[in-house]
């Protein structure tokens, strides 16, 4: 184990194609963080493990000023070694009419990750959700080759533009949907148009869509992901299966995520360790890639209670041990920050609070309980991705 055993007590504490390809600089090193700055989720870390955020280049980076940075810059470059572009590159952002990309934001967020000492983890590739009106207009004549070959340009398109820039990507995104009605999970071939357009064989699908990426970067890390997906269920015995399978079929798939989507409105899945047990002994990274914890406000009340926000606390904190406790959990990124930047009050009507800053940037609990975990976190680089 790459911790020392600590208990849950700490989380009471307090366009056409845009023009060429990005030029490589030498990686800056971490900026200097004055005025106390110095005991952050970043430096903490261990050595092998990403710390990170989510960021929407878009709205967030575009134009940023070295010299001027904002305060939610400044809050992002000083606690996080990792970058996960939350929208910017999704279909409808970077793809939006047939054969244009426009990769404004996807480059803001990889320029200031190599601005300030950052990792990037892409995200994403294959996905229902969020793919650009002319996708979901053609899908409904596509041929399986039709959606292949729209799929392998974008895929070979936006891997091959950061190649060399980005250490993971989520290459398949939420491909198995819970669904009890029908007796179970399954691959979602309904709503995903590309797997419906290939609904006869669509494991084949995804293992390609790994291939293309693979072949456009083969230095990324490529992973499975998906929300519902932290401990041992229906759908994350799917997961294994399926990754078994395109493993023994020779598929370049490196590893698993688990969302970390959760709520105070259910109890915590124990299994979650042993979940990320079990794909790494498949020989896969593993990693909790979009983490939060949403928290049921009363109506006409000011905040969360005291118990909901040592509950806060200690689920971020649960998810942070469950990663540190398994050597090849490589990332850990927390679902941007502050509560006004997150996408939970427009989807959760009546939960909130879900991010580990308050909106006038002060940290939370839940920060100072991850800070405590990774303080007391062995540091050692993992043999599997040497030089990190």
């Amino acid at each position: 184990m790459r911790h020392l055993a600590r208990t849950l007590g700490l989380a009471t504490a307090t366009v056409g194609l845009a023009a060429g390809a990005l030029v490589p600089v030498a990686s800056a090193a971490p900026p200097d963080h004055a005025n106390g700055h110095q005991d952050t989720l970043r430096r903490q870390a261990p050595r092998d493990l990403e710390i990170g955020s989510a960021v929407w280049g878009a709205r967030d980076l575009v134009g940023h000023d070295k010299r001027h940075p904002t305060q939610h810059q400044r809050v992002l470059a000083r606690e996080f070694g990792s970058l996960t572009p939350e929208n910017d590159m999704k279909w409808a952002e970077v793809h939006p009419e047939p054969g244009v990309y426009d990769f404004t934001g996807a480059d803001a967020v990889v320029d200031f990750a190599r601005a300030h000492g950052q990792e990037v983890r892409g995200h994403t590739l294959l996905w229902h959700s969020q793919n650009p009106q002319w996708v979901l207009d053609a899908a409904e004549s596509w041929t399986c080759e039709e959606a292949r070959d729209v799929l392998e340009d974008h895929v070979r398109t936006v891997v091959g533009r950061y190649a060399g820039e980005i250490y993971e990507w989520d290459v398949a995104n939420e491909i198995i949907q819970d669904d009890w009605d029908v007796g179970g999970v399954r691959l979602r071939t309904e709503a995903n148009p590309f797997l419906r357009a290939c609904a006869d064989d669509p494991v084949a699908l995804i293992g390609d869509t790994f291939r293309w990426a693979h072949e456009a970067d083969p230095q990324a890390r490529l992973f499975l992901n998906d929300y519902n997906a932290e401990g041992i269920n229906e759908k994350t015995d799917a997961y294994y299966a399926l990754a078994q399978e395109l493993l023994d079929d020779g598929v370049p798939l490196h590893g698993f995520g688990a969302q970390g989507h959760l709520s105070l409105m259910y109890d915590f899945d124990p299994s979650m360790q042993a979940n990320f047990e079990r794909f790494a002994a498949l020989g896969l990274d593993v990693a909790v890639t979009e983490a939060d914890v949403r928290v049921p406000i009363e109506p006409g009340a000011d905040g969360p209670t005291p118990e909901q926000v040592a509950l806060h606390a200690e689920r971020h904190d649960a998810m942070l041990q469950a990663c540190l406790n398994v050597l090849s959990c490589t990332s850990f990124t927390v679902w941007g920050f502050p509560d006004a930047r997150s996408w939970v009050p427009d989807v959760f009507p009546g939960e909130d609070w879900a991010t580990i800053f308050e909106d006038d940037y002060s940290p939370k609990p839940a920060h100072a309980a991850m800070l405590a975990s990774l303080r007391d976190a062995t540091p050692g680089v993992s043999p599997r991705r040497p030089g990190r």
